[in-house]
């Protein structure tokens, strides 16, 4: 019964996150550091990694496949464009299947796959600011 517990742990917006906020490529792609949260927020363009809605939590034993969404967020003022979004959310979704091959800390979830879940999907926000959504199904576990 222990390990079954142990699934409740394993957060992968948590590892997704922390991971894309330190990738290199992520950081140069949206412009600088610190560009990466869970929420919109400036500066822009900017990443947030939020919970996805749908996944496979199979038997909610060992690894489950949750989905993890990445939202490019442009400037409120329009910019950049779809096609600079777009390229955003692929060079962030490139850097997270690169999870599967680093060397995970002791105790800390294992991602073995990180796959889409569907398109990405241009989605900009009621008040016209720009918006990217692409979600990765993201198999981890204790």
């Amino acid at each position: 019964m222990g390990i079954a517990y142990e699934v409740a742990d394993t957060d992968p917006v948590a590892v997704v996150l922390a991971w894309l906020s330190e990738h290199p490529k992520v950081t140069e792609a949206l412009g600088g550091a610190g560009r990466v949260s869970g929420i919109p927020e400036a500066p822009w363009p900017h990443l947030a990694v939020t919970p996805g809605a749908s996944g496979d939590m199979r038997s909610l034993e060992w690894a489950t496949q949750p989905e993890v969404t990445l939202e490019v967020y442009g400037d409120p003022g329009g910019w950049p464009g779809r096609a600079a979004l777009r390229r955003i959310a692929l060079v962030c979704a490139l850097a997270a299947r690169e999870l599967t091959e680093a060397a995970g800390e002791p105790g800390a979830p294992v991602v073995s796959s990180v796959r889409p879940s569907g398109v990405l999907i241009d989605a900009p926000l009621a008040d016209g600011q720009p918006r990217t959504l692409f979600g990765l199904l993201v198999t981890i576990h204790p």
